[in-house]
């Protein structure tokens, strides 16, 4: 009777690509996959260790699987990701429960066989590590230096996921937008299927270049969707965050977009708290993301990182004040995600079915990335999981949309 396992994977959706390797080689090697953690021989956790939470997520993870495994449950844990990657030493010495311990994986393969994705959308990896110096980020120290995946080695992917079924494609690295034949990817990933969406995450504000906006701004297929962490726009905080770029340029970056690309929802991250992070520079914040209205928006606290340049930065703010500047922003960010969404009533748009629940199924608009931005609940009968249909939207919330199947 073959062994089985189960995986658990922490944090981003790059992390989800190495956890898919991961899987593939325990397949290889006669392992039978289960869902469920309860029961399996070997239980791999794929961690996360960006910042606090996700430290904090990956440790929680860790004891609750030791409690499994002691209660006879589970007979083997392997613990691998950034957190090992990091910690290395520490865990070893203080988890002897733990069999095995691994890094982050340091090269591509080609062999992706198995996938923790629903059948209809997938995660390709096309860069690993990065060279952008971030003050206070880990990632680099963590993933290495940056290393593009071969042009030719994506597209073969990106094509046998689409014969298998798959209708999205989105492209994840630590910056996408440095890749370095990316208006050739898009172009060759646009001209697979017609019934395909194409999504690209992570692009560096100062290293996306014209010609590829142009691209996507001309492509059928390619979500008229820009992921752009601009993390602060006051220049002193910027020049102190190691970020490429100033106000000016980011301003000139956006107004540019939104005239090229009619349509568009633009995304973008913020940290709050950053050290030395006046008031006023909060606030200065605080009134560019009022002025320009992001469709999505992502936001955290700052986490201060041992190891990183920021971790002796003077000027530490206070837990208080982040979580103050945190509400303010997220508020703002409510109101306007809300309004935004008004917009759409009435409207008819093309979604992507993902799941049903209850009387409604689940979907989301080009719009939209799993898992990190909304969705539409969609009242009807008869549609197919993981295909395309066109709703009209009846009734919009602060973040999420509703509607109902229709022609047009």
């Amino acid at each position: 009777m073959a062994k089985t396992f189960t995986i658990i994977s922490l944090g981003c959706p790059r992390n989800l690509v190495d956890s898919e390797y991961i899987m593939s080689e325990f397949r290889n090697k006669g392992y039978r996959f289960k869902d469920n953690a309860i029961g399996v021989d070997t239980v791999i956790v794929n961690t996360c260790a960006f910042i606090e939470d996700a430290k904090k997520e990956s440790i929680d993870t860790i004891l609750k699987l030791i409690d499994a495994k002691k209660d006879g449950d589970i007979r083997r844990i392997i613990v691998a990701g950034c957190l090992t990657q990091r910690y290395m030493k520490e865990l070893k010495k203080g988890f002897k429960e733990i069999d095995e311990f691994r890094g982050v994986l340091p090269v591509f393969k080609d062999d992706l066989s198995c996938r923790l994705t629903p059948a209809h959308y997938a995660y390709i990896k096309i860069s690993e590590g990065c060279r952008n110096r971030c003050t206070y980020c880990i990632i680099p120290y963590l993933k290495g230096p940056y290393k593009d995946r071969d042009l030719s080695s994506v597209l073969k992917e990106a094509g046998d996921l689409v014969r298998k079924g798959v209708k999205e494609i989105i492209l994840v690295g630590q910056d996408t937008s440095v890749y370095e034949r990316l208006g050739g990817l898009l172009k060759g990933l646009d001209n697979l299927s017609k019934q395909n969406w194409i999504r690209l995450l992570y692009t560096h504000p100062a290293n996306l270049k014209r010609d590829v906006i142009k691209i996507i701004r001309d492509s059928k297929n390619i979500c008229r969707y820009f992921d752009l962490p601009i993390e602060h726009i006051n220049d002193r905080i910027l020049e102190q965050m190691g970020r490429k770029g100033t106000k000016e340029d980011i301003i000139s970056l956006i107004g540019y977009i939104r005239r090229e690309v009619p349509d568009v929802a633009l995304r973008s991250s913020f940290i709050v708290g950053f050290p030395g992070e006046t008031e006023k520079e909060f606030q200065e914040l605080l009134a560019f993301i009022k002025e320009i209205r992001f469709e999505r928006l992502g936001l955290f606290r700052y986490s201060r990182e041992e190891g990183t340049p920021a971790y002796k930065f003077k000027g530490q703010i206070p837990e208080k004040v982040k979580e103050e500047r945190f509400d303010q922003v997220m508020l703002l960010q409510q109101e306007i995600s809300q309004e935004i969404n008004k917009g759409f009533n009435g409207r008819i748009l093309k979604v992507l079915v993902e799941e049903r629940e209850g009387d409604y199924y689940i979907a989301r608009t080009e719009y939209d990335a799993p898992e990190v931005d909304g969705i539409v609940y969609v009242k009807g009968k008869g549609l197919e999981i993981g295909e395309f249909c066109n709703v009209r939207i009846t009734d919009t919330y602060e973040y999420d949309l509703s509607g109902e199947p229709c022609s047009g």
